[in-house]
């Protein structure tokens, strides 16, 4: 066989990377001074604490130290935006989507999946969404076309919270992740008021059922698609 420059290369690297076995000096009195436990010998999975126990020994003899009075505790994590209260995914299709309490159809081909954690004590919500076959322009007169509606399955309701609209990701994706925290708004108006004005996310925990999910297109401005939290 004949060895290339690149292949002894090749060999040299793989033959470094190799485990080697690590030679560990004799203790005072070599190795035939100490008396292991009994049960111990070879492919021995755990060292059996010594007579007496593991507190028994004497660390500060063996040149590591003194033992530790007890294991440091695990540093314990702050308060974070994504401990939720309250966790949905929601799938979303045409076939949901109605104009008052009559069925349109949506956009046909459209889908979409919105997962939706809540923190109710931190009045926070963070989205993941994404959409699936969706065509046209977004179209809604609040201020983005992707919403949180608070209305029964089959109804139709006010916005109360309305994400960045889904950009796209390439292969017919489009997708919008990110947080929010009180006070909302979804800049359209109901009475002179901004349809978020004194709405709380533990309000969509207290009833999920009574909310959907929803995405409008120039194609389907009702909705595109649609889908209840519970």
């Amino acid at each position: 066989m004949k060895f290339t420059a690149a292949t002894i290369a090749t060999l040299a690297a793989v033959a470094s990377a190799l485990p080697t076995d690590i030679k560990y000096d004799a203790p005072a009195g070599g190795w035939d001074s100490i008396t292991y436990p009994k049960g111990t010998g070879e492919n021995l999975h755990e060292y059996p604490p010594p007579p007496g126990g593991w507190e028994s020994v004497d660390y500060s003899k063996t040149g590591a130290g003194a033992a530790p009075a007890k294991c440091p505790e695990t540093p314990k994590m702050a308060g974070s935006p994504f401990t939720f209260t309250s966790y949905y995914e929601v799938k979303a299709v045409p076939g949901e989507v109605v104009n008052g309490t009559t069925p349109t159809g949506g956009l046909a081909g459209a889908s979409g999946l919105y997962k939706i954690g809540i923190n109710s004590d931190l009045n926070l919500i963070c989205y993941n969404i994404e959409l699936y076959g969706f065509r046209g322009e977004y179209s809604s007169p609040a201020a983005t076309a992707t919403h949180i509606h608070e209305a029964a399955k089959g109804a139709s309701g006010p916005p109360r919270i309305a994400f960045p609209n889904p950009v796209d990701v390439g292969n017919g994706v489009r997708r919008t992740i990110g947080c929010q925290s009180g006070p909302f708004k979804t800049g359209l108006l109901a009475n002179g008021k901004d349809t978020a004005d004194g709405f709380h996310i533990s309000q969509i925990e207290k009833n999920p059922a009574g909310f959907f999910a929803d995405t409008h297109s120039s194609l389907a401005v009702p909705g595109a698609v649609r889908g209840q939290l519970a």
